[in-house]
């Protein structure tokens, strides 16, 4: 059952997505009169690859969810389903060329590369859960190796066998695939070679628990790659193979128990079969969902292990807070967006902002848009918001300080001349500030410089830039700085307070900051005149 309601503009402006999700499943559980002593949330764990950005989105999303449960009252838990008994179909990029060996073997039959996990897929299936652990999303984790190998699914496996020739009419039905009318559903792992994708399951032999068998290849990118040959059999209850994706879902749904997951829009195929095979073939209500849209690269291009351009929750924790890599995914569920490391330092302002909003820093008049958005302020905290705001400094401005500060001293340098702008004592003694240097102190390593943001300046702006670029190529003092802004705007008859605003948004990515004279020195003059003439040549984004 889809939610499609929940994903309209409208409803999530009355508030946020995961309270509505919530209430969406207790009203359709209660329909379906079934027990609510515990109610089960699922993402699934890809180990075939690294785990990229809209992993963690899965994972983020059904803890929200999962939260919001238990704000209404009832126990939840989020399954973290780690698909590590799926053959390798690919090297990822940047891994060993000699992983091609094992193409077509379980990720979790497959030696680690990197010799730090017991296989290639623990080692896939790590990485995600250390990112979960660093924002504290609370999951339970379950491996589909160990739940196959411990009969979890034997029932459901069963069943499906039992009734194959009903799965492969749905399948024909919703796709129009006819290869499960002609085999059985399942992959069982060739005991001659070791591959599992090379394998043709024939005949089941319900009595005896046995899927016979054949090693004759499989279709990797177009090309063959050739089987063993090897005619076999495997026991089923014994996790010697698994089931395809065409009936997978719908067994893990129904042995777990579980009554939400959200899904990519590019696996929406296989989510409506399994819906299916659900309820048509198990006779159990499938768990109810919501589509997301994928995140895209900046040239358009699908975030995924398999398209080689991954961007992995890593790499955002090395140069943004947990919180702020939460708000991307919590934020907006609808639509596609584009994304890049450089929109970090974007959305550290926006969680800022986010936090002025809470705390009644900043003004909302609307009631509904206010109670929205101090929710989803308590949601990227998982509900368990700091008592105080951490201390709000401009990704720019604190990474040109760090950039200009003595090695090894940074937090010093940066402590003092943020206690010269004006900022209290206490809150430059907080361990924000030292977590914040730490980041830009990553960007400024891997990034040889800060991306300004861009706008559509008008004739007078690019003239006064342009004459305030010439100023800064004399020797001037922080009090002949600040007062040549004010000339400037004014001979080209820009309200002072709006030119400060242009200058304060293209160096920091905020309408208002420190005093600008002692900042474009502390910042270095050398690195200002760079920033303003890449903002004069900059085409603004649309």
């Amino acid at each position: 059952m889809w939610i499609e309601v929940l994903m309209t503009e409208e409803i999530i402006g009355h508030g946020t997505w995961y309270d509505k999700t919530a209430a969406g499943i207790e009203e359709r559980e209660r329909k379906l009169n079934r027990n609510l002593s515990l109610i089960r949330t699922e993402m699934g764990l890809g180990a075939s690859g690294l785990p990229h950005i809209g992993s963690f989105g899965d994972a983020a999303r059904a803890f929200a969810v999962t939260l919001a449960l238990r704000e209404r009252g009832f126990k939840s838990e989020l399954i973290a389903f780690s698909d590590d008994k799926d053959g390798l179909r690919k090297v990822p990029a940047g891994f060993p060329k000699t992983l091609t060996k094992y193409l077509g073997y379980p990720v979790t039959s497959i030696p680690d590369p990197f010799k730090c996990h017991g296989s290639f897929g623990e080692h896939m299936s790590s990485l995600l859960l250390d990112a979960l652990d660093k924002c504290n999303v609370e999951y339970r984790f379950v491996s589909a190796k160990k739940a196959y190998e411990q009969g979890l699914f034997n029932e459901e496996i069963r069943t499906i066998l039992v009734k194959a020739t009903q799965v492969g009419k749905i399948v024909m039905e919703e796709v129009g695939q006819e290869r499960y009318r002609e085999i059985l559903p399942y992959f069982p792992i060739c005991s001659n070679c070791g591959r599992i994708y090379t394998t043709t399951a024939h005949k089941f032999v319900e009595k005896e628990g046995k899927i016979l068998y054949v090693c004759d290849g499989m279709e990797i990118r177009g090309k063959w790659l050739k089987g063993c040959g090897h005619r076999g059999e495997v026991d089923y209850r014994k996790g010697e193979g698994k089931l395809s994706w065409k009936s997978e879902f719908a067994i893990r749904w129904k042995a777990l128990d579980i009554r939400f997951e959200a899904y990519g829009k590019d696996i929406e195929d296989s989510v409506r079969i399994n819906d299916r095979i659900c309820k048509e073939v198990l006779r159990y209500d499938p768990p109810l969902h919501a589509r997301y849209e994928m995140f895209l690269d900046k040239s358009g291009r699908k975030i995924s292990k398999s398209s080689g351009n991954v961007f992995t929750p890593q790499v955002w924790l090395r140069y943004g807070s947990p919180q702020s890599l939460v708000l991307l995914m919590l934020k907006r569920f609808v639509g596609t967006r584009e994304l890049s490391v450089v929109d970090i330092p974007r959305y550290m302002r926006e969680f800022d902002e986010l936090e002025d909003v809470y705390f009644g820093k900043r003004e909302v008049d609307d009631k509904k848009e206010l109670a929205k958005l101090t929710g989803l302020y308590k949601y990227c905290w998982w509900l368990n918001p700091p008592a105080k705001p951490s201390i709000h400094v401009a990704y720019n401005m604190l990474a040109y300080l760090v950039k200009v500060a003595p090695e090894g001293k940074e937090v010093e340098y940066v402590t003092e001349k943020l206690r010269g702008y004006g900022y209290k004592l206490e809150e430059l003694q907080t361990s924000s500030l030292k977590k914040r240097v730490g980041y830009v102190t990553n960007w400024n390593e891997d990034f040889a410089e800060i991306r300004e943001t861009t706008l559509e300046l008008n004739v007078d702006e690019r003239k006064a830039i342009k004459e305030l670029l010439e100023s800064l190529h004399q020797d001037i003092d922080t009090e002949t700085i600040q007062s040549a802004i004010f000339d400037i705007a004014r001979k080209y008859n820009i309200r002072p307070k709006d030119f400060f605003k242009t200058l304060y948004t293209i160096l920091l990515g905020t309408l208002k900051g420190p005093r600008l004279g002692p900042y474009i020195i502390a910042m270095g003059k050398q690195n200002v005149l760079e920033a303003l003439t890449r903002a004069l040549k900059a085409k603004p984004e649309p």
